[in-house]
């Protein structure tokens, strides 16, 4: 369904359907929708407050993804890696703001319809789109820049890739079904494979591989969580949602993870993998595996009983999930580091 691209940093009063009112507790990153639609005449928070929610610190935590490279190399006690890999998160911090900046400003009229991204700064009115997307660009333009300055021209390109994809998406991507998903999942391998060109890291294909698919898995994840919550508004939110069905998102949320783990064994246990890396230690590689397979099985369980939902709000909420992903680090670090 087509939009108009015009009118979408403006505000229109929009009514709510009662069963977006039901959905809204199913996400936590964004305060409890309160059954109407904020007002655009009442006082704006100030500027500096409404830009720090529009710029969604919490995602940062996806940029953590710049250290795994590195990190599985076996580099990481190197002071020069850690200063780029810290560069490179730095920089993707400012560049992925300033895409949801820039989102937030295309997405104001489809974001109303949500019971959660309603809250959004622009599009509940406490945020100038001009000034969104004025920041926005900015950003955006810092965040190559930082990225040629911390290592070269080759980390600025994998940035401007980020950027391209990722304005890409917002403006028409979006639309797309399961393009749309290949585009989000695009984004955490670019950051994965960021962290190795700015520590000049070399890149195995089952790192790739692994990256890739889990990066789907998630994306998928999320949808199907979406999917389900908004019930019979999903096509009203996003045109892409309505064109998937139950069947096709399990199917790929089963597909995703079959190859997300089996790839992870491979690239965690074959010869020229992490273990290649580990000495004596590479039991404790093997052992990865287990809170990686369990990990994968409990987000599987919560989707197929309507739960689940964006990657960063599991990470931080769900104690099960951050057990097993301290167990994994744990592992994994002595595994590799002693």
């Amino acid at each position: 369904m087509a939009r108009s691209r015009g009118s979408d940093c403006y505000r229109r009063p929009v009514v709510a359907h009662p069963s977006v009112e039901s959905a809204a507790g199913a996400f936590g990153d964004e305060s409890p929708s309160t059954g109407s639609i904020p007002s655009n005449s009442g006082a704006r928070w100030p500027t500096g407050r409404s830009l720090l929610r529009g710029a969604r610190p919490l995602q940062w935590i996806k940029n953590i993804l710049v250290f795994v490279a590195p990190a599985a190399a076996g580099v990481l006690h190197e002071p020069s890696k850690v200063l780029a890999a810290a560069g490179a998160f730095a920089a993707f911090c400012a560049a992925a703001s300033g895409t949801y900046l820039v989102n937030d400003c295309l997405d104001a009229e489809s974001d109303r319809n949500h019971p959660r991204k309603r809250n959004r700064p622009v599009a509940s009115g406490k945020l100038s789109p001009r000034i969104a997307v004025t920041t926005g660009v900015t950003l955006m333009a810092l965040a190559v820049t930082a990225g040629w300055l911390d290592a070269g021209w080759e980390l600025a390109l994998v940035i401007g890739a980020y950027v391209a994809v990722s304005v890409s998406y917002s403006l028409w991507l979006k639309h797309i079904a399961v393009i749309e998903l290949a585009a989000v999942a695009a984004g955490f391998v670019l950051r994965a494979i960021a962290g190795g060109v700015a520590t000049h890291v070399p890149l195995s294909n089952w790192f790739l591989v692994v990256t890739s698919f889990g990066a789907l898995f998630m994306t998928v994840g999320k949808r199907t969580a979406e999917h389900h919550d908004l019930g019979e508004l999903r096509a009203h939110h996003r045109d892409a949602l309505g064109q998937y069905t139950t069947t096709f998102l399990r199917s790929a949320l089963t597909m995703t993870a079959t190859v997300t783990v089996t790839a992870y064994c491979l690239w965690a246990l074959d010869r020229t993998g992490l273990v290649s890396r580990s000495g004596h230690r590479s039991a404790l590689i093997g052992l990865t595996v287990v809170p990686v397979v369990i990990g994968v099985l409990y987000v599987l369980q919560l989707l197929d009983a309507g739960k689940g939902g964006a990657p960063e709000t599991l990470v931080f909420h769900d104690r099960l999930l951050g057990v097993l992903g301290l167990a994994w680090l744990v592992l994994f670090t002595v595994g590799l580091y002693g």
